[in-house]
């Protein structure tokens, strides 16, 4: 059997509550969901205290505390350890302490942008949560080319779909998300300048 498909049985007798599986299920997927902790991390500042490795290890214990779930896929099992480690992140940054040692010379640079990029990545966490339920699809692939910095091929590989179907549909989900970010901003400045 190839690799996919036992990692797809497997986690389908996972899921079903063999935890004889689960050894060979993360001996298989280790690998690729180390790739996945090491290109997210890729993406954050590069002082970041958390690394990859305890990503990985936080990931592994919400999957392992949601084994029981009815598991699609291969796709769907690295759907959702994505959707985790993108809301790992999340919970870390709303997190950290607002003093933070800076040299002075650094200071102007580090200030510029650095509250709005953590406020633009939970804005968009929020609109993620909300297309959820009616665009899954939409949902995963922001969070893998928003987050993970996947290339459209790579997209369509994991998702296991034609890169133009890809395409098509980052394009819709795009569209959607600027949109959605736009009306926020607009509401934003409307409630600022009535306060």
């Amino acid at each position: 059997m190839e690799p996919a498909g036992e990692v797809t049985a497997l986690l389908h007798a996972w899921g079903a509550g063999d935890r004889s599986v689960e050894s060979r299920l993360f001996e298989l997927v280790l690998p690729d969901l180390h790739k996945l902790a090491d290109r997210m991390m890729r993406r954050e500042r590069p002082d970041h205290s958390l690394q990859p490795t305890a990503l990985l290890n936080e990931v592994y214990c919400r999957l392992v505390m949601a084994r029981e779930r009815d598991w699609q896929n291969r796709r769907h099992f690295f759907a959702v350890a994505a959707r985790a480690m993108r809301r790992i992140l999340i919970d870390y940054a709303r997190s950290r302490p607002k003093a933070v040692r800076v040299p002075a010379e650094g200071l102007e640079a580090w200030l510029q942008g650095r509250d709005e990029k953590i406020e633009l990545a939970v804005t968009i966490n929020g609109l993620l949560d909300e297309i959820e339920a009616s665009h899954p699809d939409w949902c995963s692939i922001i969070e893998l080319k928003f987050f993970m910095g996947f290339t459209d091929q790579e997209t369509a590989e994991v998702l296991g779909v034609p890169l133009r179907t890809a395409q098509r549909r980052f394009g819709d989900a795009r569209r959607w998300l600027y949109q959605s970010l736009e009306s926020r901003s607009c509401q934003a400045k409307t409630i600022t300048t009535n306060l």
